[in-house]
């Protein structure tokens, strides 16, 4: 259940259900599951990116909103910079990443599934007792 406030319980929590998700779409039973799935996924990636913009603008300044600073040493800014930089270019690529899912959820909204009919195994799952034993 996410918190909220503690941004390092729910990442680990985002981590493992993102986690769960890959091992349940090794194999989809139902594949109509696909469009909400991806709905959820362009959802979850436009949070990642603002989540990574959020944590990028942290060291834009040096400061956040409360107390704590950045090193002030040359070092220091250099990494804050760096960081600042790294985390909004990814946030750009998931951006990019999410319109992609985007398209896609948009493009599986016109796919029709059927459930695939075997008549010629459906009689031989059932055979008729006056056909002896079926192989």
């Amino acid at each position: 259940m996410p918190t909220f406030e503690k941004p390092t319980a729910d990442a680990s929590e985002a981590r493992e259900a993102l986690r769960g998700l890959a091992h349940a779409t090794r194999k989809l039973d139902d594949p109509r599951e696909l469009y909400a799935t991806l709905g959820d996924l362009s959802l979850a990636a436009a949070s990642l990116g603002q989540v990574l913009h959020q944590l990028g603008r942290l060291h834009d300044t040096g400061q956040s909103d409360t107390t704590w600073v950045c090193e002030e040493s040359r070092a220091g800014r250099a990494a804050a910079y760096q960081v600042s930089w790294d985390l909004h270019r990814a946030g750009e690529m998931v951006r990019q990443v999410t319109r992609c899912i985007d398209d896609a959820h948009q493009a599986e909204g016109t796919v029709v599934y059927h459930q695939r009919d075997f008549p010629a195994f459906a009689d031989a799952a059932h055979p008729a007792p006056d056909q002896g034993l079926g192989l």
